[in-house]
């Protein structure tokens, strides 16, 4: 798609008030495809107002009519499938396949979800004497990531519309051209103007004036546990909610009677899935000592599979950060069993699928997140063992649990400390709540659980 002048405010698009650009790089070939103008604090205020001024129109709109855009927004999204998996692919280097599979459907789905929640959600409810509202809690700074991009941008978007909130966005700048697409299919679908904005731009410049800025009510930010401190921050200091789903760490943890074939497999898979670059990932597979060489030999095996069938990583900073993640793991003691710190193209933002066996709990690469194709296999020697790993550090976003049971798998996932966990494969669900424990965020994405991080509550009693 080519890109568009400006930025989507108020059911058009205007120009930014300053001059900046922003080069759009394919990782793939590392050649430029596009620019978009880099908002300012400006364009951030006129955004916002935008939003604020059409809050009470909106807030008031009832539910029905809310859910009747929201399915219009899921239907464009269908029509428009194939161009969203054509721009992802060409912005984040994902393979085309599964820009189609994840990128496009995935957000078709969620969409679909809130404007079904939008026509059955309780937004008002008895309690005993009292009768309850739930009430949208404002204008929302929706800020997004590269790594799914449209899913991202959907998850936070539709509840928001949904609960009756006006919504400001600024997308990732290494994927800004998808957002634009989102705006174009927003103003298709016939949300009324103001209602959602998009302001693209430099997360320091226009993030943080969006994060700050007094007319917001919540700021809702996926990305870094480091950003995500700075942003939790600022909305402190203005007793501004937030919402933060931030970075993982995530356990698959294999127990001994689990089908360890399948579990390993599944496991490298979903590690290489998105060139690794997945928050929930389970980068840390936990086995146990009996099985240990076994696992680490179909590991291995598994990822010499994904050569050339991954992408690359999104940009040359995040290929130099997973790279010296590898360097720093060789150096600590781990042993690479497939992979390295080699980049296996010239051309490209590649890193090679990574496996390291002999990973103790204490090392980098078992406590930072990498966000790359980097599988680390540590040992366990019983279930204590195994969970006193699992839960031992910082970060609390996801996990799986194999075992030949499904009775013991719930036992034991129920002890990890993590918001969500996939029992022996466990598919995707969209209705189910997504979030993390410890510094892994603050509130929930997702099915109901997500639409009530937009509402506000009032009670009256008689």
């Amino acid at each position: 798609m080519k890109a568009h002048d400006g930025m989507y405010i108020d059911g058009g698009w205007r120009p930014a008030t300053g001059p900046d650009v922003i080069e759009v790089v394919n990782p793939a070939d590392e050649q430029v495809i596009g620019r978009v103008q880099a908002g300012t604090a400006e364009d951030v205020d006129i955004a916002v107002r935008a939003a604020r001024a059409a809050l009470p129109a909106w807030a008031a709109t009832a539910p029905a009519d809310r859910a009747a855009r929201l399915t219009a927004l899921r239907d464009v999204l269908v029509t428009r499938a194939e161009e969203v998996a054509e721009t992802v692919t060409a912005e984040l280097g994902s393979p085309l396949k599964f820009s189609q599979n994840v990128h496009a459907a995935v957000p078709v789905a969620v969409a679909g979800s809130y404007a079904e929640l939008a026509a059955t959600y309780a937004f008002e409810e008895k309690a005993g004497n009292s009768t309850v509202y739930h009430e949208p809690i404002g204008v929302v700074a929706a800020i997004t990531p590269w790594n799914y991009p449209l899913h991202q941008i959907v998850a936070k978007v539709a509840p928001a519309l949904a609960a009756g909130c006006t919504v400001v966005l600024k997308p990732a700048e290494d994927t800004p051209l998808v957002a634009q697409l989102f705006a174009e299919a927003v103003h298709e679908a016939g949300v009324p103007a103001g209602v959602f904005n998009l302001v693209t731009g430099l997360g320091p410049v226009a993030g943080q004036a969006l994060a700050g800025h007094p007319d917001v009510d919540l700021v809702s930010f996926t990305g870094s546990t480091a950003v995500g401190r700075q942003i939790g921050a600022t909305a402190g200091a203005a007793v501004k909610k937030v919402a933060l789903e931030l970075g993982g760490k995530s356990a698959n943890v294999i127990l001994p009677s689990a089908d360890l074939a399948k579990a390993v497999n599944v496991g490298v898979a979903n590690v290489m899935s998105n060139s690794g670059q997945t928050c929930s990932a389970w980068t840390r597979m936990l086995v146990h000592r009996e099985q240990y060489d076994e696992a680490v030999e179909l590991a291995a095996t598994a990822a010499a599979k994904y050569g050339d069938r991954i992408g690359p990583v999104v940009n040359a900073k995040q290929q130099a950060r997973v790279r010296s993640y590898i360097e720093k793991g060789v150096a600590e003691g781990a042993r690479l069993v497939a992979g390295g710190p080699e980049s296996p193209r010239e051309q490209g933002y590649f890193v090679s699928p990574t496996v390291f066996a002999d990973v103790t709990p204490d090392m980098t690469i078992a406590q930072e997140e990498i966000f790359g194709p980097v599988l680390s296999i540590l040992r366990y020697e019983d279930e204590e063992d195994a969970l006193r790993i699992a839960n031992g550090t910082v970060y609390g976003l996801a996990g799986a649990v194999w075992a030949g049971d499904e009775a013991e798998a719930v036992a034991f996932a129920r002890r990890l400390e993590t918001g969500q966990v996939d029992i022996n494969g466990g598919r995707f669900n969209p209705l189910a709540p997504f979030g993390g424990y410890k510094q892994s965020g603050v509130g929930r994405e997702l099915g109901s659980h997500g639409l009530a991080e937009y509402l506000q509550t009032k009670s009256l009693q008689f």
